[in-house]
């Protein structure tokens, strides 16, 4: 089988068209099509790399994207949703936070590391669907012995030791009663009473295993290391296991997880998890521009230094893990900054060289706003709706409170930072402060949220500027 046939089969990084990619994110995120357009084609491109022939698939570098725009406009969230549809291994890093530890090459090769953790934890959960059945057989073939065990087992017959006649009495006797056959009718029975559902509250003991905690050497988490410390420490350091009393439906679980990670290999995944992580990897790196040198700054070199540590792993370099060699050669970099006091041609050009595509995200307008609050599959106004029906309230939003919620949200990020859709955020919790708060002592009733609502809760903050920045 080949290698994509084989991620296809488990549905890793699906190949989805790019008009498909962007209903998907329409679903999640309105407005920005150039960056949603820009997405699709890139990750279309990794399938297409994929179809080539082996030879030519190492020349096609991946398109990485530069995403330009003020926060709260969709960066992230169109990064995060993209990863999601796909099923890639996916991971948010903030370029910020390398200067905060210092500059070195380790720290930044963590981005690396943390993918590859992401990509194994995925292919773990695919290969756990491929033994479910067995595990599920074993679980409870255990759970039966538990409830039922075996009948232990004796020394050499007595009827070895013993003449014909004797050993012809001693059959006689004991064929009367056979206890494996009678273990076997009451395994039969139990069996049939779990299957039922019936011995759900049953009390049996399971042995546990606690996997030791991860080791700090030198303010550093060894599990982040490039040698695989931790699983030497375990092996030398004999497992702590305890038994438990526990009702069978909690065994049922302890149980299946034991022989789930009995049924895998661990080396495969491993193998597997590098590959996937090589070819369809996304990795978000967000806050670019606070890495962009400004004069005067005593920050510069440190700024300097991480994009110098960063264009390697970007232009492809080999990572050594606790897992094996990783490539970063194809996996595809999404970066994103505001830019508001820089520009991405202030980025080191060789690192500038290798986001091919630049997309710009538009400010959010009143119109935006007013399609956040009702399009979206989980918009805010039906979270707060579903929030509050668990109490009994039945929350209402007229069109004209959401026209008024729009232009207060429009007005405020105006009028003081613009935060993009975070603002909505705010707006919509000081409004609903009063109505979340008595919703459990109502336990049932009919509220519409309308235009006058709106503007009584918010209007004497919005008008007062200052009130507006502390509150809004």
């Amino acid at each position: 089988m080949s290698e994509n046939n084989l991620l296809d089969d488990d549905h890793v990084a699906t190949p989805l068209k790019p008009s498909e990619i962007v209903v998907e994110l329409d679903r999640y995120i309105v407005g920005q099509g150039d960056a949603k357009r820009a997405v699709a084609i890139a990750i279309r491109n990794r399938w297409r790399r994929q179809q080539l022939p082996h030879e030519m698939q190492a020349e096609v570098s991946p398109k990485n994207i530069m995403m330009i725009g003020s926060t709260g406009v969709g960066k992230t969230e169109i990064a995060r949703r993209l990863a999601k549809l796909t099923k890639a291994p996916f991971i948010k890093v903030e370029a910020t936070k390398y200067t905060e530890v210092g500059y070195y090459g380790r720290d930044v090769e963590s981005m690396i590391r943390e993918l590859l953790d992401n990509s194994i934890s995925l292919v773990r959960d695919i290969e756990r669907e491929h033994v479910r059945k067995q595990a599920e057989q074993k679980t409870a073939d255990k759970i039966l012995d538990l409830l039922c065990p075996p009948p232990a087992s004796t020394a050499p017959p007595l009827h070895s030791m013993l003449d014909e006649d004797a050993e012809s009495q001693i059959d006689e006797e004991t064929n009367a009663e056979d206890p494996p056959e009678s273990w076997r009718r009451t395994r039969s029975k139990m069996e049939a009473m779990l299957l039922d559902g019936k011995l759900e509250t049953r009390s049996v003991e399971v042995t546990v295993e606690h996997k030791a905690a991860p080791v700090m050497m030198g303010g550093m988490n060894i599990e982040q290391m490039d040698v695989d410390f931790q699983g030497m420490l375990e092996k030398i350091i004999p497992a702590n296991r305890t038994r438990r009393e526990v009702s069978v439906t909690e065994a049922r679980k302890i149980i299946f997880e034991q022989q789930c990670d009995a049924l895998l290999d661990e080396e495969k995944i491993n193998a597997k998890a590098i590959d996937i992580a090589q070819n369809y990897g996304i990795i978000f790196l967000d806050e670019i521009d606070k890495v962009v040198a400004s004069e005067g700054k005593s920050g510069d070199v440190s700024r300097q230094g991480v994009q110098r540590d960063l264009l390697p792993i970007v232009e492809g370099t080999t990572v050594q893990t606790k897992h094996g060699y990783i490539k970063t050669d194809h996996i595809l970099f999404i970066a994103a900054g505001a830019f508001h006091r820089n520009q991405p041609s202030e980025l080191m050009p060789e690192l500038q060289g290798r986001f091919p595509i630049r997309v710009e995200l538009n400010d959010l307008t009143k119109d935006d706003f007013v399609s956040i609050l009702t399009e979206p599959k989980n918009s805010l106004t039906r979270q707060y709706t579903e929030l509050l029906a668990t109490e009994g309230v039945t929350l209402e939003f007229t069109n004209d409170a959401i026209e008024e919620l729009a232009s207060v949200a429009c007005q405020v990020n105006e009028e003081t930072m613009n935060i993009g859709a975070r603002r909505l955020y705010t707006i919509l919790e000081r409004l609903l402060e009063e109505l979340s708060f008595e919703a459990a002592d109502m336990k049932m009733g009919r509220v519409s949220i309308n235009a006058a609502y709106v503007q009584e809760r918010l209007g004497d903050i919005v008008t007062d500027e200052d009130l507006s920045r502390y509150i809004l």
